[in-house]
């Protein structure tokens, strides 16, 4: 009987098919041996010489096929194992790769609000920085002395010019300032046309009433009389007509 080429692990794989198949050759054979050793002059019934008459078909081919079959079931199974575990290590590639992607995300995001943050701070104390020195600006102007005479009215009208951005220049002011009352802040015209009007022009600029009015600046006195109101409201005057003080040159 020829042994069958199968190791004990291979065996396990068999189905049952196979396994039946294994048994009856292995019967066959048996009754192939048994066969062989009776005596050639005993007496056999026709049943028993019908059933042993007939040659034995399984061959060594039949044992490789089965074999064949064996380890294409295991061929099989290796390759499914192989295609496992080339679909897990891919799943936890792109797992790692969603994770590292998705931290990304979260650096860049972290990091364009922590600049925003530091931007809006930078922004703030510029700002702050800004507002102080603008008060501090102001509060030197506002504590600064003043002379209270012709050079200390013009100086004094020039510092809050030049914070409200109105134009003019010590001359300019002082040049027209001479021509239209000679220095007097108490000045008044009461014989050309806007006295005939009933609005004379007065003060060290000879502005209207209703020119002073118009054109006061905020932080001087309501009354025109005053030097530096008188001043100021009278650059700001002519800085709307003609640009500048500076550009007058006789009545305006």
């Amino acid at each position: 009987m020829p042994k069958i080429p199968f190791t004990r692990g291979h065996s396990r794989a068999l189905t049952k098919r196979h396994k039946i198949a294994v048994a009856g050759v292995a019967t066959l054979g048996a009754a192939a041996i048994a066969f062989s050793a009776v005596p050639g002059n005993a007496e056999t019934t026709t049943s028993e010489a019908a059933t042993y008459s007939a040659p034995v078909k399984y061959s060594s081919e039949q044992l490789k096929g089965l074999q064949s079959d064996v380890s294409e079931q295991l061929a099989a199974k290796a390759l499914q194992g192989k295609a496992a575990e080339a679909k897990a290590k891919a799943e936890a590639a792109a797992k790692a790769k969603a994770k590292a992607k998705a931290a990304t995300a979260a650096k860049k995001k972290a990091a364009a609000a922590a600049a925003a943050k530091k931007a809006a701070h930078a922004r703030k104390a510029k700002e702050a920085a800004s507002r102080a020195a603008h008060r501090a600006k102001l509060k030197r102007a506002v504590h600064r002395s003043y002379a209270n005479n012709l050079d200390g009215w013009i100086k004094q009208s020039l510092d809050i010019m030049k914070s409200k951005g109105i134009p003019g220049s010590y001359n300019g002011l002082y040049r027209n300032i001479m021509r239209e009352s000679s220095g007097n802040p108490n000045a008044i015209n009461n014989w050309d046309i806007n006295a005939i009007n009933g609005i004379p022009s007065k003060g060290l600029l000879q502005v209207i009433p209703p020119t002073f009015q118009a054109y006061h600046v905020a932080g001087t006195s309501w009354n025109i009389y005053d030097p530096v109101a008188n001043i100021t409201a009278a650059a700001n005057y002519a800085a709307h007509r003609y640009g500048s003080m500076d550009n007058v040159n006789s009545a305006y």
